[in-house]
């Protein structure tokens, strides 16, 4: 998931260190509220990682962060931050990880438009130091300031304990330390060359999700402007009552017999009792998201409609052709899937409750020169991702808001192409890091002017409020009648409605999204 990482070595790696000793007279200096922090140049780009933008949650646990206390001197700004506490960690870890990073073209008074990206993996993985959020190719393509974060996940940032001896806030923390850091962009971004009357917030999958939820948190809305959701499919929250039955069923996992011991279990044990099957899913880890907690997030994002309050942010809701080739590509490497065990293969992978043997037979109907393996690809896609990217962009359009939808159509190179335009391959294009193995796109000239495309689309739209602009094609708002959807493919378009007979089949059973 993560190649690499520059991260300090030892036990100071979370923190930003005091550097008196340092002499290096070029590097950039920048000053924030709470003190001067130091950064590097790399190829023309000013860049500081790992500045502090939260005081250490340890003490905080399952509460509402602090802003950092004030330090004195200049501290080293050169290495990423630890990140959240998670399973599967690739990088090191930390309670104390409320930590950004900023590219910049200059610390000057210009007030370019700000981006700022939070990263997928779900509600319970990642961070913002993955190399493909390097965020100097976007300031050099478009005089932009680029911003990437850590946050709380899982349990630390989103069990909720309201109902248990634990703070009211406690299902959506990690969704207050984002705002935390968006605060901190409000009053600190002019600093860095950055305009805080311009933020656009983006992400994809669960970043894309924490994005659309912010957009329904009234605390949150006064502090972006324009927001994008790659493939975050997100239509609903958590609710409170399964919210707490996932946090009950965790703390016995743990060992906590009560609030006032979970508090305090190293964390250890509670990373370790995050890896316990979901109790009510009964499969993978157990589930931690936005909760619906009647009190920092009182509506769900898109039911039962798009919130009026956020109809002036424009948005960007973007979906990959294939998602789910992520989730299935060792199946379909093996190219083994045949009519017989279609049905079956598909059933895992849908969340629409449809039956399985009814799909196989109107998709096959729907495309008769499609292979077995191709149609697993289609139908489990059209039924567990893709719905929901299409309610959010219905519901905008249903109250007026500026919304443009696109769809990615060019394939992944990897295993001859079989496996799509899958779940996380626009993140390189819009990054226009697509010289990054990591991206998964190849680096041909093709790819890399399809990246130049999506990542001005994505410029303008944090610069003037609309994607349209250079040599795209018109890119209509999406409505009800056309439908028209931006095609980033091989040839550049627009269509009406794409997929529209995938659309009109599911539209028998409703969309729930995992994990609420």
């Amino acid at each position: 998931m993560i190649a690499r990482r520059h991260l300090m070595a030892g036990a100071g790696a979370a923190m930003l260190l005091p550097s008196a000793a340092w002499t290096k007279g070029t590097d950039p200096v920048a000053t924030t509220r709470h003190g001067r922090v130091r950064g590097l140049r790399e190829q023309g780009v000013l860049t500081f990682r790992g500045i502090r933008y939260g005081a250490d949650t340890a003490s905080r646990r399952f509460a509402r962060a602090l802003p950092p206390t004030p330090w004195r001197g200049i501290v080293d700004a050169t290495a990423y931050g630890a990140a959240a506490p998670q399973t599967k960690a690739t990088e090191p870890t930390s309670e104390d990880c409320l930590f950004l990073n900023i590219w910049t073209p200059a610390l000057d008074g210009a007030r370019r438009p700000v981006m700022v990206y939070l990263h997928g993996g779900a509600h319970a993985h990642g961070s913002g130091s993955d190399p493909l959020y390097d965020g100097g190719n976007l300031v050099r393509r478009g005089d932009v300031v680029v911003v990437t974060l850590n946050h709380r996940l899982a349990a630390l940032g989103y069990a909720y304990l309201a109902r248990l001896g634990g703070p009211a806030e406690s299902g959506n923390v990690g969704n207050l330390d984002i705002i935390l850091a968006l605060q901190w962009v409000r009053d600190n971004i002019a600093g860095f060359g950055g305009d805080p009357g311009r933020v656009m917030i983006f992400g994809q999958s669960g970043g894309g999700a924490k994005v659309v939820t912010l957009m329904a948190m009234e605390e949150a809305r006064p502090l972006f402007h324009s927001a994008a959701t790659m493939s975050g499919q997100h239509v609903t929250a958590a609710g409170p009552n399964h919210a707490t039955g996932r946090a009950k069923a965790w703390m016995a996992k743990a060992g906590a017999a009560s609030f006032d011991a979970l508090r305090t279990l190293p964390v250890e044990r509670l990373v370790a009792a995050m890896g316990m099957a979901d109790p009510i899913e009964g499969k993978g880890e157990i589930s931690f998201t936005s909760t619906l907690d009647h009190h920092v997030l009182k509506r769900h994002p898109f039911y039962p409609g798009a919130p009026r309050e956020a109809a002036s942010i424009p948005l960007i809701v973007g979906n990959t052709h294939d998602e789910t080739g992520l989730w299935i590509a060792a199946t379909l490497k093996r190219g083994d899937t045949d009519w017989d065990n279609l049905p079956a293969r598909l059933e895992r992978e849908i969340v629409k409750d449809v039956d399985p043997v009814w799909l196989v037979e109107r998709y096959r109907a729907l495309y008769p020169d499609r292979s077995p393996g191709q149609i697993l690809l289609a139908a489990s896609t059209a039924a567990r991702s893709w719905p929901g990217h299409l309610i959010q962009a219905e519901e905008r359009a249903r109250i007026g808001a500026p919304t443009w939808m696109y769809q990615l159509d060019f394939p992944s190179p990897e295993a001859g192409g079989v496996l799509g335009a899958f779940h996380t391959l626009d993140i390189g294009l819009v990054f226009d890091n697509v010289q990054l193995a990591g991206a998964r796109t190849g680096n041909s000239p093709q790819v890399r002017k399809l990246a130049g495309q999506m990542a001005d689309a994505f410029i303008r739209l944090a610069r003037d409020g609309d994607p349209n602009g250079g040599s795209l094609p018109p890119w209509p708002h999406y409505d009800l009648d056309a439908r028209a959807t931006m095609i980033f493919d091989r040839d550049i378009r627009v269509e009406k409605d794409p997929r529209r007979a995938e659309r009109e089949l599911l539209s028998v059973a409703p969309y729930i999204k995992p994990g609420g």
